[in-house]
């Protein structure tokens, strides 16, 4: 058995990369923490990834632009997203102080079968 807090071990003050940190990781699956302390995508890069991602903002605060938006998404504690596979994205803004932490889920998704109907 595992367990831990998404809040422990931050380390605090500016940061050069985002921390993250593998929770759980299983075959079609894997849940992250990322923390951020300012950090951005880089001016013209965008994340493109090959599986779904289901991304929950916990603590901090953060903005997303998706490509083909018009503005960015102001992201509070208890804002989540599902981005499907090859969503394009990119973070604009994160808190610095106290950090921003995300919960991220990254899976290969399936069609739902009749037994998930109900």
């Amino acid at each position: 058995m595992r367990s831990g807090a998404l809040g422990a071990e931050l380390l605090r003050g500016p940061q050069a990369e985002e921390v993250f940190e593998n929770l759980v990781e299983s075959r079609g699956v894997r849940v992250e923490r990322i923390v951020s302390a300012g950090q951005m995508t880089p001016e013209g890069q965008w994340y493109d990834q090959a599986r779904d991602e289901f991304v929950l903002l916990v603590a901090g605060a953060a903005r997303l632009r998706i490509d083909g938006e018009e503005e960015n998404r102001q992201l509070a504690p208890g804002d989540w997203l599902l981005l499907p596979a090859h969503c394009r994205h990119r973070v604009t803004w994160t808190q610095s102080e106290p950090p921003t932490i995300w919960l991220a889920v990254h899976y290969d998704a399936t069609p739902a079968g009749p037994a998930d109907e109900e």
